[in-house]
């Protein structure tokens, strides 16, 4: 994959990253495998609203889901994304300092 389609891939899924329901779903996923019911209650949104963060998740490739009878369960397909939360996070605790962001060797 080029550099321009690697950072167009890079940026749907960041930009399927940016809401923050999506993150506190991700959070929750990191822990396991969860219903939609369950992720419901932890963004307190209606179902629909769920779904169509679900599906924006999926169609970049965060998460994946299985279907039990009539539920539907989610879980990251990347776990590593809880890496770039941590990046995320330095930046956040370090303020518009740039010189104080942690870099890795």
């Amino acid at each position: 994959m080029d550099n321009k389609k690697r950072n167009i891939r890079r940026a749907e899924v960041i930009k399927a990253l940016a809401h923050p329901s999506r993150l506190a779903m991700i959070d929750r996923l990191e822990k396991g495998e969860a219903c939609v019911c369950e992720l419901q209650k932890i963004v307190n949104a209606d179902m629909s609203t769920v779904s169509k963060h679900l599906s924006l998740m999926k169609k970049a490739g965060l998460v994946e889901d299985r279907k039990e009878g009539l539920w539907v369960y989610y879980r990251l397909r990347v776990p590593c994304v809880i890496r770039f939360f941590d990046c995320i996070d330095a930046v956040v605790e370090n303020g518009n300092n740039p010189w104080s962001v942690v870099r890795d060797p």
